[in-house]
Parts: C-alpha cells; structure tokens; sequence
C-alpha cells in the first residue's frame, strides 16, 4: 500500500514538474513570438495598445527597408563566418588541451590548469584595450581574424573536456594501445576523440552561442558597416532618442533564423554531451 502512495506521489509530482516546466517555456517563447510578429505590423499597431500578437494588417514593408538600407545579409554571413571558425576553434583547442592536462602527468601541468581556471575570473574588459593595440599593430581591424583573436580559446572548454577525459577515458584503454604500438596523436584520434563526443558537441553549441551573441569585441574591433556583426549591426536601429521597432524586429528575426536552425540540428549532441559530462564510472 506504502509502495502505491509513494508511485502515486511521485506521478503527481512528475506532472507539476511537467507543467512548470511548459509555463516556464511559455513564458521564454512569448518575447520571440511577439519580436516577430512586430516585424510585420505598421509603425501605428507597433505603438498600440494593449499589443496584439497577430497583425492587423501584415506588412512587409519592414523588411523591405531593412534589406534596403543596411548590409544585413553581410551581417549575417559576417556573424556566421565568426561563430564557426570560433567554435571549430574552441572545440579543437579544448579537445586538445583538456585531454592533455587530464592524460599526462608532467611537471607543472597543475599550475597551467589553475592558469588556465584563474583567466575565467578575469573580465573581459580588463584585457580588451592592451588586445586592442595588439590587432591594431597586427593590422587586422575590420577583418575577420581580428574578430577571432578573442575567441579562439574557452578556459571553461578545458576544464570540461578535462574532467570528461579524467572521470570516462580509462587510462587503460589508453595503456592499451600504447602497449600495441599506437603513437599519442593515433590514440588520441582514433581512441579518446570519439569517445568525447558528446560534451564536445555540448561545447560546440555553447562556443558557437558565445561568438554569435558577442558584441563588445566586434563593436570595438570592427567599425566599418560592412564588416561587422549582426549583434552590433542590430544596435544601430537605436539611436539616442528613438528606436526603429519594426526594422529592428524584421531584421532580429531573419538573424534569429541561422542560430535556430544550427541549434535544432546540435540540440541532440547538447543534451546528450550535457548528460555526459555529469556521469561517472
């Protein structure tokens, strides 16, 4: 009877956590429907009140100015080029490092890995300007690889690939094919690689979020139009006293477009890496 009380409890409980967790997604996707239902509505149902989620009168005039007017398309492949040199990057470095500090046992790998934690505490801003100089003395304002100095290594990448590495890769799997011959960069290809996967996938999707959401760096880095992202690009529908709505919904809606389809296609490697990284043998 004690055993039927407690299943009992614990589907009520299930069912409360199920709708919480639906309110809880209402509440996050609501914001996006209404960013891009006002990238077609007129500048006077914009400005209506109480607003209304499907337009009276749909238009694609919004649009048609944004395309007009500013660079967006560039934007966008600018942003896209960004985010994926970043994330191939941050993941090959990650992948990398990680596996080393957690593998190999050599003298002064403990004070690199407190480094590398000790620089995840370290703003960004305080290191920005002497960065700065260096890609304004290495030409590389408004180019793509002055955006990516900043973005080519994850500390947290490392610490995660690392504690994967530790908790489950067996060092005597590794052992194993050392003792048959197979050189480190052969093991760690063809034997640990494949094996972290999964919370290489989680930070592929956490990398590639980071540089497409960034906006600091790019807006100091890039100051022509046409080479920079779509995050600073979409600032510039704000001036000091007004703000264009429905460009600005038009275009943060077609930019919404690339980051939900890389997700949709990533979101079972994140969930599944995430999963991963909290088990252990």
């Amino acid at each position: 009877m004690s055993a039927e009380r407690a299943t009992g409890a614990s589907g009520v409980a299930d069912r409360v956590i199920d709708v919480a967790l639906m309110a809880i997604s209402f509440a996050m996707l609501t914001p996006l429907a209404f960013l891009v239902s006002n990238a077609f509505k007129t500048p006077a149902e914009l400005l209506a009140w109480p607003p209304t989620l499907i337009p009276d009168a749909p238009t694609l005039d919004n649009l048609r100015a944004v395309i007009r007017e500013t660079p967006l398309f560039r934007w966008i492949f600018n942003t896209i080029a960004f985010a994926t040199l970043s994330t191939a990057a941050i993941v090959t470095t990650s992948a990398v490092a990680g596996y080393v500090l957690a593998k190999f046992r050599l003298p002064g790998f403990g004070l690199i890995f407190g480094t590398i934690l000790a620089t995840a505490i370290i703003p960004f801003e305080v290191y920005m300007i002497p960065l700065y100089l260096g890609v304004q003395a290495a030409g590389l304002l408004n180019t793509l690889w002055g955006l990516l100095i900043a973005y080519l290594v994850m500390s947290f990448g490392i610490f995660l690939i690392r504690q994967y590495a530790m908790t489950s890769i067996p060092d005597e799997l590794i052992e194993a094919a050392r003792v048959d011959g197979a050189g480190e960069w052969w093991i760690f290809l063809r034997v640990a690689l494949p094996l972290m996967r999964g919370p290489l996938g989680a930070l592929g999707v956490l990398a590639f979020f980071q540089a497409w959401t960034a906006f600091a760096w790019p807006l100091v880095v890039a100051a022509k139009t046409e080479a920079q992202v779509i995050e600073v690009g979409l600032a510039l529908f704000q001036t000091g006293f007004t703000v264009e709505l429905g460009r600005l919904s038009a275009a943060a809606a077609v930019a919404l477009v690339p980051s939900v389809v890389f997700f949709a296609v990533m979101r079972r490697n994140f969930v599944r890496g995430v999963a991963a990284s909290g088990m252990k043998e």
